[in-house]
């Protein structure tokens, strides 16, 4: 069976949790320990977010002189590349004998897309309000506030349409290799005229380019993985349990949050509605509970 496993932000970084070499490594060594048992049983592709690495490095960027400031597409394969190290570092450890490689991976979007006229897209760390809006003052960022009271910066998220180094991807995992890959949502960039790629100044969402690479590989199960045990109907509100079980028309009858479930929830339905094979929404170290369907929101068709 062929799993596409992919890691939020949250699973990574715990939400307030020091943004820092020490900390991310840590999670990420733990993180990899529970996706090697998946591997031993399947083949495996890991995408990962990368919100708040992306954040860090963009607000340093913003503190450099303006000639020495690098755009969103740069940082993204920056944080890509740093993740998709530690993940394979600590995959490679615990899969003795199993090849694993990480792969940075560029992602199409159209440049014409309305989500550049209303970034939706959290990265960085929290702020309160004071300190947001200074922020935002400073650099011009858009701000908003999150369910949590917390705010944050946002960017564009355009719609991922095309994976460019899709076939490099899938030789890998013809070959049996564990394969990192479209970490942060993958590099955003735009075709050219001429029929180059350019970069683009925003960054894609994680789980609907997890979503369009689950499809395009034929994967028989999309894991999208949080800090939540699954998908609560009337979020941020945990007072009833999670979803165990939902079709994409019963999901898609409710709101969730910009930038936090509704993408997850969207990315499910899109990989359920085109492949007929199912997703399921939980907590990483629910992953084997998630793999029986004794635990997290699974989407199936009717």
């Amino acid at each position: 069976m062929l799993v596409v496993a992919a890691l939020g932000g949250n699973a990574l970084l715990e939400r307030g949790q020091p943004v820092g070499a020490r900390n991310q490594a840590r999670n990420v060594a733990d993180a990899a320990a529970i996706l090697a048992n998946v591997a031993t049983r399947h083949d495996l592709v890991v995408t990962h977010g990368n919100g708040p690495q992306i954040g860090l490095l963009a607000l340093q960027s913003e503190s450099s002189p303006e000639s020495a400031r690098f755009p969103l597409d740069v940082l993204g394969a920056e944080s890509e590349g740093m993740i998709g190290y530690w993940l394979a570092r600590e995959l490679r450890g615990r899969l003795p004998g199993r090849e694993v490689a990480t792969l940075l991976t560029q992602v199409v979007v159209d440049p014409k897309d309305p989500a550049f006229r209303a970034p939706t897209k959290p990265i960085g760390p929290v702020y309160d309000s004071d300190r947001a809006h200074e922020l935002a003052e400073r650099h011009g960022w858009s701000i908003v506030r999150e369910s949590t009271g917390d705010h944050r910066r946002v960017v564009a998220s355009p719609e991922p349409t095309e994976v460019i180094e899709l076939e490099v991807i899938r030789l890998l995992v013809a070959s049996g290799v564990v394969v990192t890959c479209a970490g942060g949502g993958g590099i955003s960039v735009a075709r050219s005229s001429n029929g180059g790629l350019r970069g683009v100044e925003a960054v894609v969402d994680k789980d609907l380019a997890s979503s369009l690479l689950a499809a395009a590989l034929d994967a028989d199960l999309l894991m999208l993985l949080t800090d939540q045990p699954g998908v609560y109907p009337d979020w941020p509100n945990e007072t009833p349990p999670p979803m165990r079980h939902a079709t994409p028309e019963a999901l898609r009858a409710h709101e969730f949050e910009a930038g936090s479930m509704a993408p997850k929830v969207e990315a499910a339905c899109r990989f359920v509605e085109s492949t007929g094979a199912p997703a399921v929404i939980g907590a990483l170290e629910d992953v084997e509970r998630l793999l029986a369907g004794d635990a997290g929101t699974r989407v199936e068709r009717a």
